[in-house]
């Protein structure tokens, strides 16, 4: 049987039947009203034959007349791949030939421009793809459209938000019309302001979408509708998948956490060991200063979600002596962050609280003064007085995690997996590092003491010069160490810039390159990478690819003047004679200040370039540790518990334990975390600010005022793009280049092909829920919909700035603009 009725389809039969159906089965299973309805499974799909008699017999079955036709293909309606409207719905087909070429229509959507497009996105494999087609009975909607049991905008879980429109509801999936929009709080009573949607049928839609959440487990994506005799019906029902995770759930109210891994360079999500790496060396870390157990940070604690580090501000947000003073300490991470959290102090759940508001409590953190700052005084202190002495002591301690080195050779994986496990403890926050950590925190006051010295006497871009070119920076000289390789590189100019990094890297493990001493400059910096404070990502000694990347970027500068080095030897230069001239205003106007200002001057060019050698001498240990998690990953994988070394990375550092010395079989597990981490590599938007019940905070922030040249519209997605325009008015044969911003009357899914170049989405219609913001929401780019008359006021070729999150687009006014 090729045909199965709604009524019979379960979970199991998911690869027979597809996502869509499966969800429709499930619906019916829990006593949902959903339209009757049949699947043409994938086996008909698979043989390429048209089972018409059977086809014909079902259709007969469930009464003949209209029925909508619809794809169900096995890679649809997943929980991180929705391929909203990329594949074919036909409605009101009537007849058996009319259903046969439906369903021929639906089978080859599957292999249209904009499905291949999407497959590609999300990674998913075509021959892995199959088509089943549902059939269902027509209903005849007096008002329809779509419900989100999440605001899909703000990924705030309490609220249910639904759009609607009189008739089939096919105008607010597609986007062409703007549609009545109600945002539901839990807990409050629905209230219709007009529209086409009562408050009882408000209510009745919000009951409806909280059981299929609870039934499925996750936010849904409802589409439905009432007939015309008042029913409801569940046209279907899917994850929603561009939501943000959940936090994970702690006592204590809603918390607000702010999103730290970025200032470390981490943009994408860290691996599962990554993460667990620096969980374990935060707490090791206060070990080492004697707080453990329940004594531990219950605020400003690391928290992963989604992949990425978080920081939990909810005891400061509360604390009455921290928050005022949080959003300029919080500076540091960008206006954003300091615009929401002075935002949420005037929240009530983060009202003032009894208490200092600090990472431990008051007894510890006294306990943990006494112990450390005597010493800290001490080592800061030296350093500041003899800066020279300071660097020397630094580069000492370097050389000693050198020489650490690992275990033996033939030391067993369990010796492995034990030196790992005391490496964090015993060198990445050992004594080498606090006698290198000195000289950072030296290099950290000396940095912004001449600032305050001279406040309102210099601006900020003069002590910004002050600082240009400076000395003894480890990251500085890498960079111009490598710019003196690919000076050595020159000779084989064409060889070096033309061809692939990654074939470049293989010759170069091969020892088939010309020398050029990238093999000197690993061996000094191999251990640093992108990313690099994630163990779980390859450092340069493993793939010098990005090294052989920027080499030829290198070679393609042919001024003598934009040359790295000679660039930062006029900063220097630069940076000496401003330090001179403020010296001499200083002094002319508070004598005192300014002659100490003169002195902190001076000594930062000595230690302040010293702020990166913390993080560069404790990456040392960190890629020892990874090297030997590889071996234990070959160790892993020899015995069939891991499908490949490389899989190690996606276990956290127990679950390893478990293989090496129970045996247990984590292959599963890993493809589990692989998707998940694939699924979060793919996000385009990570919340900042985020709440306990998922509320991205800055989607919520109070829009700036409109300023003359910002055309206002509504949210579509997340995130900011600045491009230059492209107005499309027909898809058909339309090319965006990479980086324009797509300004279009309307986008269904037949327009999002066009996505996959665009920097960010203008349409003049649309909902929210609609397929073209979901998919722009999914492919990680801004959208901004609702747009009056966008496609006149913006020309193509105009500079524009969107804000998916405030609903805005800045437009600049450029000559050459055309239409």
């Amino acid at each position: 049987m090729q045909v199965k009725g709604l009524e019979e389809i379960h979970a199991g039969l998911a690869d027979t039947v597809g996502g869509k159906a499966a969800g429709l089965g499930a619906m019916l299973a829990a006593g949902e009203r959903v339209p009757p309805g049949f699947c043409l499974t994938t086996e008909a799909y698979t043989s390429g034959r048209l089972p018409k008699a059977e086809l014909a017999a079902a259709y007969g079955r469930l009464g003949g007349g209209p029925v909508a036709v619809r794809s169900s293909a096995t890679a649809e309606d997943l929980p991180d791949a929705s391929f909203a409207g990329q594949q074919d719905t036909s409605l009101d087909v009537e007849g058996t030939e009319e259903l046969f070429a439906a369903v021929r229509r639906c089978w080859a959507s599957l292999d249209t421009e904009r499905a291949d497009a999407y497959r590609a996105w999300a990674g998913i494999d075509r021959a892995d793809t199959r088509m089943a087609v549902v059939v269902q009975r027509m209903v005849d909607s007096a008002v329809a459209g779509v419900m989100f049991t999440a605001d899909p905008l703000t990924g705030r879980r309490s609220a249910t938000v639904v759009d609607a429109s009189p008739g089939p509801g096919t105008a607010v999936v597609d986007g062409s019309t703007t549609a009545d929009h109600y945002v539901l709080d839990d807990g409050t009573p629905a209230v219709s302001w007009g529209g086409c949607l009562t408050a009882t049928r408000l209510e009745e839609l919000r009951a409806a979408g909280q059981r299929l959440a609870a039934r499925f487990g996750s936010p849904q994506d409802v589409e439905w509708a009432y007939d015309t005799d008042g029913v409801l019906w569940l046209l279907q029902s899917r994850p929603v998948t561009t939501l943000f995770p959940l936090p994970p759930t702690t006592g204590g109210g809603t918390r607000v956490y702010m999103e730290a891994g970025h200032a470390q360079g981490m943009l994408r999500p860290f691996t599962p060991i990554g993460m667990d790496a620096l969980t374990r060396l935060m707490e090791q870390a206060f070990a080492r200063v004697g707080v453990e157990g329940d004594a531990r940070p219950g605020a400003f604690v690391m928290v992963p979600i989604g992949g990425r580090l978080y920081m939990d501000l909810t005891g400061f947000m509360r604390s009455a002596w921290v928050r005022g003073r949080l959003p300029a300490a919080l500076e540091l991470y960008g206006p954003q962050a300091r615009r929401g959290v002075e935002y949420l102090l005037d929240d009530p759940r983060f009202a003032p609280r009894p208490g200092l508001g600090l990472p431990v409590p008051a007894p510890t953190a006294l306990r943990l003064t006494a112990r450390t700052l005597p010493r800290a005084l001490a080592g800061v202190g030296a350093a500041l007085a003899r800066p020279e002495r300071a660097r020397e002591r630094a580069a000492r301690a370097i050389g000693e995690l050198r020489e650490r080195g690992g275990p033996a050779p033939d030391a067993t994986t369990a010796e492995r997996l034990a030196f790992v496990a005391e490496e964090s403890r015993t060198a990445v926050i050992g004594p080498q590092l606090w006698r290198v950590a000195w000289a950072t925190y030296g290099a950290l006051i000396l940095q912004v003491l001449p600032a305050a010295l001279l406040h309102g006497l210099a601006g900020e871009e003069e002590l910004e010069t002050v600082l240009g070119g400076m000395p003894h920076n480890v990251t500085t000289e890498m960079d111009l160490a490598l710019w003196r390789v690919s000076r050595s590189a020159g000779e084989h100019g064409r060889l070096f810039r033309d061809t692939d990094p990654a074939e470049l890297a293989a010759q170069h493990r091969r020892g088939a390159l010309p020398e050029i001493g990238l093999s000197a400059f690993l061996d000094e910096y191999g251990h640093r990478a992108a990313a690099e404070v994630d163990i779980g990502l390859p450092r340069w000694a493993e793939d010098p690819s990005p090294l052989f990347a920027t080499i030829a970027n290198y070679l393609r500068v042919v001024d003598p003047g934009q040359a790295p080095d000679r660039r930062f030897e006029r900063a220097a230069v630069r940076a000496r004679r401003k330090m001179s001239e403020l010296s001499l205003r200083g002094r002319a106007r508070r004598p005192v200040r300014g002659r100490i200002a003169a002195a902190a001057m001076r000594r930062s060019r000595e230690l302040a370039g010293c702020r990166e050698l913390a993080k560069f001498a404790w990456l040392i240990p960190f890629a020892e540790q990874r090297r030997q998690l590889l071996l234990i990953g070959r160790d892993l994988h020899r015995r069939g518990l891991l499908a490949e070394p490389g899989d190690i990375v996606f276990l956290r550092l127990a679950e390893v334990g478990a293989a090496v010395h129970e045996a247990a079989d984590l292959r599963a597990l890993v493809a589990e975390r692989r998707a998940e981490y694939r699924r979060e590599s793919r996000r385009g938007h990570v919340p900042g600010l985020l709440l306990s019940d998922g509320t991205d905070v800055e989607a919520v922030l109070p829009p700036p005022p409109a300023e003359e040249g910002t055309l206002v519209g509504t949210a579509g997605a997340a995130g900011r793009a600045t491009g230059r325009a492209r107005v499309v008015r027909d898809p058909a044969g339309a090319r965006i280049e990479p980086g324009e911003i797509l300004v279009a009357p309307t986008t269904d899914p037949g327009w999002t092909p066009l996505f996959m170049t665009a920097a960010g989405v203008v349409t003049e219609t649309g909902s929210p829920v609609a397929h073209g913001p979901t998919v722009a929401r999914e492919y990680g780019i801004p959208a901004v919909i609702c747009v009056r008359d966008a496609t006149r006021e913006i020309a193509t070729g105009q500079v524009v700035t969107i804000d998916g999150t405030a609903g805005t687009v800045a437009v600049e006014p450029e000559e050459g603009a055309q239409e």
